[in-house]
């Protein structure tokens, strides 16, 4: 069975991609979480990871003796696994686009991502307010965000950005999630494709497990002192 080691639910991001991925797609794993404690380099994290990934990074993907240690690696290698799962579009143009996207996300935004700081079960609409007023970055973020998915579920028809459920939409739905903490504005369609994205069983699993954890990671906390 494929393993798949992720940091904090609440907190990580870049694990809650292929978590999704996986879950939503219905395709058997065991999870591994490895909590944040320090990412120093003698961390219970990082000695836990180093026999894993050679980045001692989460997510990481374990099959056989196979380690995949990036996020659009684990993408492709599952799409590749479980062809029947269509993880991808089928069609060839809505799959380069859904590349593009994917790829896009996995490099940009880091306004967005450097202001607005995962946190799951924290309401940080004050702070999204002060964010939204000070760093255009983030505005222009957002921007480029309601731009893209509106002219994908324009073109597809939604509910999703290339009609069904793809990589696509798991890559995108952390950044779902943070418009909601931080309450950042967005048009009534975009809204609504986000409220689709979080009501999908595989971001609710991922959420309702973030808030099981009450948990509080001091260096991943900018905005609170305690939960």
């Amino acid at each position: 069975m494929l393993q798949l080691y992720i940091g904090n639910k609440n907190y990580s991001s870049w694990s809650m991609r292929p978590w999704v991925l996986l879950q939503q797609a219905g395709i058997p794993f065991e999870e591994i979480l490895v909590r944040f404690d320090s990412f120093a380099s003698d961390s219970k994290f990082k000695a836990t990871l180093k026999n894993v990934s050679p980045t001692g990074k989460v997510p990481a993907l374990v099959d056989g003796d196979l380690a995949v240690w990036d996020t659009l690696a684990i993408a492709e290698y599952v799409a590749e696994k479980f062809p029947d799962k269509h993880l991808w579009p089928a069609d060839a143009k809505a799959r380069a686009i859904a590349r593009s996207v994917s790829a896009e996300m996995h490099s940009g935004f880091t306004a967005l991502r450097t202001h607005c700081g995962m946190n799951i079960e924290a309401n940080l609409a004050h702070v999204g307010e002060v964010i939204w007023r000070d760093h255009a970055s983030v505005r222009a973020d957002v921007q480029r965000l309601a731009d893209m998915w509106g002219a994908l579920l324009d073109r597809s028809g939604g509910p999703m950005l290339f009609g069904e459920f793809t990589i696509a939409d798991a890559f995108y739905a952390p950044v779902c999630s943070r418009i909601v903490t931080y309450a950042l504005p967005v048009p009534a369609p975009i809204r609504a494709y986000i409220d689709r994205v979080m009501a999908l069983p595989g971001v609710t699993a991922w959420v309702q497990g973030a808030l099981a954890e009450q948990d509080f990671i001091a260096f991943d906390e900018p905005y609170r002192a305690r939960r």
